[in-house]
């Protein structure tokens, strides 16, 4: 299937930041990036902040894909733990720097942080209120285990071994116990 050249202005957007971060994303750059004129970005995004929340929502849905992709089922078709472990999953896979930063950069305005936390908020959202309930704070943590995973390659420059990686998921996947809900 050919790409449209939104999604290849979007792609190039993201190559922009991961090589030289957020600030750096301009229409003279990402033109450049994508092979094609300012105007042709203009045609597609009318202003910079238009772009950049594009690209907050292009990442955004592609690491919905992955969840998808990882539960063999949009989150609408899966149980709670089929959900939380597919999350669990897609935490062997290092962020981007270009994900990082937009999910840093995201966290500090609201229209920015509302692809992500509607990604977060279908595939493990926290729990609604203090709860007693063994199982729901059990959820919780693994996500939290699975979040840290992802952070601890994405923020370091070691590097586990694959098998480890998959190994720690799995493992992490595994305390959930699927009890079908």
């Amino acid at each position: 299937m050919r790409t449209s050249k939104r999604t290849q202005i979007l792609e190039a957007a993201a190559r922009v930041v991961e090589r030289e971060g957020i600030k750096s994303v301009t229409f003279d750059s990402v033109a450049a990036e994508a092979g094609l004129t300012k105007g042709g970005l203009l045609y597609h995004f009318a202003s910079r902040e238009d772009l950049v929340r594009a690209i907050h929502q292009h990442l955004a849905d592609r690491w919905e894909s992955s969840l998808a992709a990882a539960a063999g089922k949009p989150a609408s078709e899966a149980t709670a733990a089929e959900r939380l472990t597919a999350y669990t999953r897609v935490a062997t896979q290092s962020a981007t720097r270009a994900e990082l930063l937009l999910m840093l950069e995201g966290a500090t305005t609201v229209e920015h942080a509302a692809p992500w936390n509607a990604v977060t908020e279908r595939w493990a959202p926290p729990p609604a209120a203090p709860t007693d309930d063994p199982v729901t704070l059990d959820r919780f943590i693994v996500r939290l285990a699975a979040d840290g995973l992802w952070l601890y390659e994405s923020l370091t420059a070691e590097r586990l071994d694959p098998d480890l990686r998959q190994a720690i998921a799995e493992r992490i996947a595994g305390t959930l116990g699927h009890d079908g809900d």
